[in-house]
């Protein structure tokens, strides 16, 4: 990727822009670990029917319900990826699209307080697609602005502060509502349920409020109208990633492991709430406890799995992970206790920040040298992602409406790390120089 010839230099590498930029991740990654991972899934199988009446004759699993809303949600961001990528490509209007995603998921977000109850389901449940709507769409605009506030010299060192900003304030947020929860007397509410809904209202006032800094101090939008056809322009960029793919045969490789293995991460980080809260009882409080156990572990695993890689390579750290997330899929359908699943969400901790963190430098390294259009290549990177959370997802709530057990769900999400773990061992990388 190289600096866009309409970006004075001047205006590059600056301190205060660039920690604007970086406020949007501490903005909206509140959304992403306090809604979707941490207590949104428990609060929704807590104030559903285990049985859902979808018109006459369709009955599903509350779990199955909430695992194809972020089916629906990620389907409609993936068919409108090539449309948004040509418009943060080539539209000149970021910033417009930044705010409109934020604005609309921010405020789905809030209306997730009056969801009581099933007498609220379609209210919680379309807010919730909206609200997954925002924060997905918005990020596409968040990162294209990467080359327009830094040289391609800095841009490791400039997401790495976004990156850490988002963990900072999504972590102070969550502890901020576990307190409330744990002691709602102390704020005047009559019980757990009320302030659970009080966390959402947080959440989308500080995604909200926050974003406003990077608003006002980030590059403004271009005046001049693109000509360009934004949809045929993303699709093609698409189209021609996929041509090149063709000759690039340990990228394919390594692109088709990572959708499989992919498949099973993104639902287990998606979906093991709500395994807990059904499955073992977990309450609010100590989803919040594990989440914040498996935040603090990803950090030290993904320092562990790069020390490994920098001795025996990417491709070894890999596949040992593989190894790790397929027994830990298979323990999962076999543990019945509290103490248990903490042991088992250390495991999942370990590999969760190294697979993440791996799988995008090893791609990178895969890449033909001297790569221009490197932001195309992982486009095609980040639609192969939300594909397999559609497919993960799906494939779970399915196999739980099919089979009446999440457990069978969990346990056949180990097929996808083993089909990635095979295809992984296909694929060459080098090493210090070596394949």
């Amino acid at each position: 990727m190289s600096t866009p010839l309409d970006v004075p230099v001047s205006n590059l590498n600056n301190r205060r822009t660039i920690n604007a930029w970086a406020l949007f991740d501490w903005a909206n990654s509140s959304f992403a670990l306090v809604i979707i991972v941490a207590i949104f899934p428990g609060y929704f199988l807590a104030v559903t029917d285990d049985v859902v009446h979808i018109g006459k004759n369709l009955t599903l699993s509350d779990g199955a319900l909430y695992s194809y809303a972020i089916s629906a949600a990620y389907l409609l961001i993936l068919i409108a990826s090539p449309f948004l990528s040509g418009i943060a490509d080539y539209g000149g209007r970021k910033k417009f699209f930044l705010r409109c995603f934020t604005t609309m998921g921010s405020l789905a977000c809030i209306a997730l307080y009056f969801f009581r109850g099933m007498d609220q389901l379609t209210l919680g449940t379309v807010s919730f697609i909206i609200a997954t709507i925002g924060f997905a769409g918005g990020l596409v605009f968040y990162n294209a602005y990467l080359p327009l506030i830094a040289t391609e010299d800095q841009y490791d060192r400039v997401s790495a502060k976004g990156f850490a900003y988002g963990y900072i304030g999504s972590v102070i947020l969550l502890i901020a509502n576990l307190v409330v929860i744990q002691k709602y007397e102390w704020f005047g509410l009559s019980g757990e349920g009320p302030a659970v809904r009080i966390a959402f209202v947080m959440v989308g006032m500080w995604w909200f409020g926050f974003a406003q800094i990077p608003f006002r101090r980030l590059p403004p939008d271009s005046n001049e109208k693109s000509k360009e056809n934004l949809m045929l322009k993303g699709f093609q960029e698409l189209k021609k990633v996929w041509h090149q793919l063709q000759t690039l045969r340990n990228a394919k490789r390594f692109l088709v492991a990572f959708f499989f293995y992919s498949t099973g991460v993104q639902t287990v980080l998606f979906l093991a709430a709500i395994f807990a809260e059904k499955e073992l009882g977990f309450a609010t409080s100590d989803l919040i406890l594990l989440i914040l156990l498996l935040q603090i572990v990803a950090i030290g695993g993904a320092y562990l799995f790069a020390k490994i890689s920098e001795k025996q390579g990417n491709k070894f750290s890999i596949l040992a992970m593989l190894v790790i997330w397929t027994a830990i899929c298979g323990l999962a359908y076999f543990i019945y206790s509290k103490p248990s699943f903490y042991l088992l969400a250390v495991g999942v901790g370990v590999v969760m920040g190294g697979i993440q963190s791996l799988s995008r430098s090893t791609y990178s390294k895969l890449l033909p040298e001297n790569t221009q259009d490197t932001t195309s290549f992982f486009s095609f990177y980040d639609v192969l992602e939300k594909g397999a959370i559609i497919v993960g997802t799906f494939s779970f709530g399915f196999i739980e409406q099919l089979t009446g057990s999440m457990r069978n769900s969990v346990l056949a999400l180990s097929v996808f790390f083993i089909a990635g773990l095979i295809t992984m061992l296909t694929v060459r990388i080098k090493h210090n120089g070596a394949a």
